[in-house]
């Protein structure tokens, strides 16, 4: 679907910058998804989510994330609307929905500082396929075509793995790998359940009539280093050991990509690009391994003015841009999606009622 793009006219603007720092934006084949996050849409009646869903796609953006959530059939409405406004859809599910686990099962404490949430290695499979098949169904009637499927979310981190501690107190130093973890079977009972996930997520979608041909892509991994860990006083580990465990356990048989998320703490473009590299690290092409989704990046402006001044995030926008388009260049990267929105203050880029000039650097197709 072809439509007029305002973020055509600010990116315009900021040509110097992008020529130095995205060298092939235009004609690079190689690299077809750049898209924005807008999760938990079912929280908003219908008329809201098709506000939001309309500003999406009005500002130019082709591709979004949108996540299967409680409650579901709320959540189906907005990928519908997203779908009719010619979205092209990442549907992410949430597999702390409580319908997918048995009713004596109880939450991990959050310790009063997080959300408390469910042991993966607790998750009825059965439950899992019976869920997500009905959703499938129900997407198929509304004709939605799904462009990629993610079943789960930073499933390396205690804030949604419950098999992953969070400490009475923070502060203390946090594992640092699989094996200092407090429940190290727990959380490999998690990853073995985790697997089984996969299988049956491909097997129901490959069933599916309007979007059999969709991607898996794994659980968007956390980057969060050892150190916030600490200070948070939460159980984490490193994506690339996830991944290395994960397929020791057969996951490249279930998915097309492996996801990951990228939230750089500095803006300087020379850390940027070192940083990013270093975390893309396990992407690879498909005949060696499988490349990259990055479901979730994100840069920081906590400026809250009108005109906002987005100056320092567009060069660091830039740099994330460039070091995403050579990983494509090279297949191991085949999709960003910006989060967020318009809901994480610091991170949202619709500002001030449109779509802000480092927003239109974060979505820009690199072909049309």
């Amino acid at each position: 679907m072809t439509r007029a793009a305002p973020w055509a006219l600010l990116l315009a603007a900021q040509l110097s910058l992008a020529a130095i720092a995205l060298p092939a934006l235009a004609g690079d084949a190689a690299f077809a998804r750049y898209g924005v996050n807008r999760l938990n849409l079912a929280w908003l009646d219908r008329a809201e989510q098709e506000r939001v869903l309309k500003e999406i796609a009005d500002s130019g953006a082709t591709h979004v994330r949108l996540s299967l959530s409680r409650p579901v059939e709320k959540s189906i409405d907005a990928v519908g609307i997203a779908s009719r406004l010619g979205l092209r859809i990442l549907l992410e599910i949430q597999l702390a929905n409580k319908s997918y686990y048995a009713d004596s099962v109880r939450p991990r404490s959050g310790q009063g500082r997080i959300w408390d949430i469910n042991r993966l290695s607790d998750l009825d499979l059965d439950r899992y396929r019976l869920g997500l098949r009905e959703a499938l169904t129900r997407l198929d009637a509304l004709g939605v075509r799904l462009e990629a499927v993610e079943p789960g979310n930073e499933i390396n981190l205690a804030g949604y793995n419950g098999d992953l501690a969070v400490y009475p107190k923070p502060g203390q130093q946090t594992p640092r790998t699989v094996a200092d973890l407090k429940d190290r079977a727990a959380f490999e009972e998690g990853l073995n359940r985790y697997i089984e996930v996969l299988r049956i997520t491909r097997d129901e979608v490959r069933k599916s009539a309007k979007s059999s041909g969709g991607a898996i892509v794994s659980a968007g991994l956390s980057d969060m280093g050892a150190k916030e860990a600490d200070r948070q006083g939460m159980e984490r580990l490193d994506p690339a050991e996830v991944i290395t465990l994960l397929r020791e356990r057969g996951m490249d048989k279930h998915v097309d990509a492996y996801g990951i998320h990228i939230y750089p703490a500095r803006k300087d473009p020379k850390a940027i690009t070192s940083v990013v590299t270093k975390l893309l690290g396990f992407c690879e092409p498909s005949e060696s391994g499988r490349p990259c989704w990055v479901t979730e990046w994100g840069i920081a402006n906590t400026a809250r003015t009108c005109p906002v001044d987005d100056r320092q995030r567009e060069g660091a926008m830039a740099a994330m841009r460039s070091v995403f388009s050579d990983f494509a260049k090279t297949k191991r990267l085949d999709a960003a999606y910006y989060y967020d929105w318009d809901t994480q203050q610091s991170y949202r880029l619709w500002r001030c009622g449109t779509l802000s000039p480092a927003g239109a650097l974060a979505i820009a197709p690199e072909n049309n």
